[in-house]
């Protein structure tokens, strides 16, 4: 009886596995053309950056505004990098 209830919950395992495989290729490439179309819209932000300050005169704001915008970068790879880290002390924990 229980060997039956295992072939069962196998087979069952194995329909899910297969059912999910095309799911994923299919997340795969919708998740593909969204980040195309991300960076595509992203390059209008620089270039409208590089046309304001664009010239001889504007040197001093061009550093400044490049300056800003490698700080506003920073915060959210740090906020990321810190909840991962507690994650990653969360699972190690429960682990043990």
């Amino acid at each position: 009886m229980f060997t039956k209830v295992r072939s069962q919950k196998s087979e069952v395992r194995r329909e899910k596995a297969k059912s999910q495989i095309p799911n994923s290729k299919i997340k795969t490439v919708l998740f593909g053309i969204c980040f195309l179309f991300f960076g595509i819209s992203s390059y209008a932000q620089c270039a409208m950056c590089r046309a304001a300050l664009a010239g001889d005169a504007n040197v001093e704001k061009a550093k400044a505004v490049n300056d800003g915008i490698v700080f506003l970068m920073v915060v959210p790879y740090l906020l990321i990098a810190i909840i991962g880290y507690f994650v990653y002390q969360m699972r190690k924990n429960k682990t043990k």
